[in-house]
């Protein structure tokens, strides 16, 4: 098999791991080599000025010794099987930059041998282009779980991100779907790179020589939709991981049936409007102070399919509204439908210049449709509070946008 097989079938088999989306981090070409990374974004990601950027993702191989229920590449599964040697990877991910192609590298693996075997395997891919090549575009690495604690930190001196995926929502779905794995385990890795970075983060500080450890921090993913776990399970384990682990992203990947799928596995795809409500519910909880316990309960475990999870808490909390936006401090705003994290900053900075009037929002381009009915403004005060029935139709348009459009006016 040639490498222009092995590239076709190993991009493909790479296409179910999400957890890529972007970069943040900055790495200088050094003249000696080829390359540098900009920190805006990788792999067909959005940049703020609109600008999508690339990288090569593959698998080093889809050979795997373990037989996880939802994933296409289980050792049980009856697909075509490759796997490139680091120099082919190393090769290829020179060639593709030189042509301006990509912009850096994204490598994960099947398990082969043992998670030390494979991890070494990754690294001697990164380590190659960093030392020999002196590349100095992105690599994202992933972490596989159960390496040990020496591995991880080399593979932290050459990539830029590093990823160990959870997989599943809860260690019951876990036993369920994936039994050779543990969140354990997997939980472990994270801890390893966490604590490492923070004290390649603290030696940095005394010493501006000190090597960088994954500069661009860490990421997971989380299938969706493959088990009964709800969204308010989702968003619980997704807040244990961002505060124990310090995770730049979560990915969620809505589950999608393939031919001759185990029958435990649900026989429809998981509703992309789910995946992206998760997604928006996800930047809430970064960047806007709601806990996941807010946009979910118990009587009611699901995000809506209809509406975004802010103007949902907004409708069940009538006494928090209207809000002054010539006022409110910036924690309230933030719960505002319709104005976005920037634009809070923005009113905030406006205003102490000047009180705002409705057109100076339309200005900003906040969207009124959505926040006039929550909000004061000097010649504005809302006639009655929306009815909590009243949900906004879903549209193509605000499902196939980018992200960063999407997050940027909850």
């Amino acid at each position: 098999m040639n490498v222009q097989q092995k590239l076709e079938i190993l991009a493909d088999a790479a296409k179910y791991d999400a957890s890529c989306a972007s970069s943040g981090a900055k790495r200088s070409g050094n003249g000696k080599g080829v390359g540098h990374s900009d920190g805006m974004g990788i792999c067909h990601s959005y940049t703020p000025d609109g600008r999508c950027v690339s990288l090569l993702k593959i698998l080093l191989t889809n050979f795997c010794t373990y037989d996880c229920v939802f994933c296409v590449n289980r050792i049980s599964s009856d697909i075509q099987r490759a796997r490139f040697t680091p120099d082919e990877v190393v090769k290829l991910t020179l060639d593709f930059y030189k042509r301006n192609y990509i912009e850096g590298l994204f490598l994960s693996s099947g398990i082969i041998q043992s998670p030390d075997y494979t991890m070494e395997q990754l690294i001697q891919v990164a380590k190659t282009l960093r030392t020999e090549h002196h590349f100095g575009g992105y690599i994202h690495l992933k972490a596989i779980p159960g390496a040990s604690e020496r591995l991880i930190e080399q593979a932290g001196l050459f990539a830029d991100r590093l990823s160990a995926n959870i997989e599943l929502p809860t260690q019951q779905d876990l036993v369920q779907l994936a039994p050779e794995k543990k969140t354990t385990v997997i939980e472990s890795t994270m801890n390893k790179i966490a604590v490492r970075k923070d004290e390649a983060d603290e030696d940095r500080r005394k010493l501006p020589s000190t090597p960088k450890f994954a500069a661009a921090g860490q990421s997971t993913q989380m299938v969706v939709g493959a088990t009964p776990a709800t969204d308010r399970e989702i968003l619980k384990t997704a807040t244990h991981l961002y505060g124990q682990y310090k995770l730049r992203r979560i990915y969620y990947t809505g589950f999608s049936p393939y031919p001759d799928a185990d029958a435990r596995l649900p026989l429809k795809p998981a509703p992309l409007i789910r995946e992206h409500r998760l997604y928006q519910s996800d930047w809430l909880m970064r960047f806007y102070g709601f806990t996941a316990a807010e946009l979910t309960s118990e009587e009611e475990p699901s995000l809506s399919l209809t509406e975004d999870p802010k103007t949902t808490w907004a409708k069940s909390h009538p006494e928090f509204f209207p809000v002054d936006v010539n006022a409110a401090p910036r924690e309230v705003l933030l719960r505002v439908p319709g104005i976005g994290y920037r634009n809070v900053e923005r009113i905030l900075s406006i205003r102490k210049y000047h009180r705002l009037l409705i057109d100076d929002l339309k200005k900003l381009h906040v969207r009124l449709k959505n926040a006039l009915p929550y909000l004061i403004a000097i010649d504005h005060i809302p006639h009655q509070q929306p009815a909590a029935d009243e949900a906004q139709p879903f549209t193509q348009l605000d499902l196939f946008a980018p992200l960063s459009a999407l997050t940027g006016s909850l």
